[in-house]
């Protein structure tokens, strides 16, 4: 966990001590410890996003001090935990530094259907934008746009992503490093399918009950059951490869 160094949050001032100065590359090893994704790239994203603002060498090169990585630290916690907005994370950011009060938002549906802002305690379904998806994951446009035509990430219908669509890349992403390709995963996204499909059977009828109550409980049942699922395939699969996970 990155420890707030004294003097604020504030990122990029001119008065920060060019001994503790780090590189890119540096501040990369330091952030990897809580966030094995995090890339260079990424990094360089948020800063042309305004998350960050690192000093600059007479040569260009960027040089971030400690307040700027714990700034970063803030802003990877908040995608990775409530999946918010990069404007919403600068904002919110940004007002604890003018020493405002800020309570943490997060993303979810409004009544209406559109995305709005809601107290961390109410139940969301969190969604997160295409831009804030790339930059999570740390992909560009054209892995997404193979990883989509293969079934296995998909937009909702106004264009956001929920948040299981940030596990599943960094899952693929994971993959891609053993050398499974995203074309070798349409059979594990056509067995999910199949996996989902059984469970909604089970759960259809409670769903179409007159009973509010007892729609409510088909949600929980519905949640009970895909994580039985679970169990069983990743049991399933430990059995077939002989092998059994910790």
């Amino acid at each position: 966990m990155l420890q707030t160094p004294s003097g604020g949050a504030g990122h990029g001032t001119a008065a920060a001590d060019t001994g503790l100065m780090m590189s890119i590359g540096t501040v990369l090893n330091v952030l990897r410890d809580e966030f094995p994704e995090v890339t260079i790239s990424k990094i360089r994203f948020l800063e042309s996003e305004g998350l960050i603002e690192p000093q600059r060498t007479p040569s260009g090169y960027r040089k971030f001090s400690p307040a700027d990585v714990e700034r970063l630290g803030h802003v990877l916690r908040m995608q990775r935990d409530h999946y918010l907005p990069l404007k919403v994370i600068r904002e919110h950011l940004d007002a604890m530094e003018r020493g405002e009060a800020a309570p943490l938002p997060t993303v979810g549906r409004q009544r209406d259907g559109e995305v709005g802002l809601e107290p961390m305690e109410a139940p969301t379904a969190a969604r997160i934008g295409r831009a804030e998806l790339l930059a999570a994951v740390g992909i560009g446009e054209q892995e997404l746009d193979e990883w989509e035509s293969y079934g296995l990430i998909a937009p909702l219908p106004d264009g956001v992503y929920d948040a299981e669509a940030v596990t599943v890349a960094g899952l693929v992403l994971e993959l891609g490093r053993f050398g499974i390709e995203p074309r070798h995963l349409r059979a594990m996204k056509a067995a999910a399918d199949r996996e989902a499909g059984l469970v909604d059977q089970v759960v259809a009828p409670l769903k179409r009950h007159r009973n509010p109550q007892t729609r409510a409980h088909a949600e929980a049942r519905t949640k009970e059951l895909a994580g039985l699922t679970v169990k069983l395939h990743a049991a399933l699969v430990q059995t077939a490869l002989g092998v059994r996970l910790p």
